[in-house]
């Protein structure tokens, strides 16, 4: 895929590996996973800060 993709494993992918089990490979519950794809990198950049930002509000 060539767009940017953010999940979060401990709810998506590794949501079936108990949480000990986690911890110990370092898919902790507040790792984010961010697979860049090929938009403009200052386009990518925005998005993530209004993303954390909408967080934090």
């Amino acid at each position: 895929d060539v767009r940017t993709l953010i999940c979060h494993p401990a709810s998506t992918t590794h949501s079936h590996v108990p949480a000990k089990i986690r911890q110990l490979i370092g898919f902790t519950d507040g790792l984010v996973r961010i697979s860049v794809g090929l938009e403009d990198v200052a386009d990518i950049i925005a998005d993530l800060e209004q993303a954390l930002e909408s967080c934090a509000s």
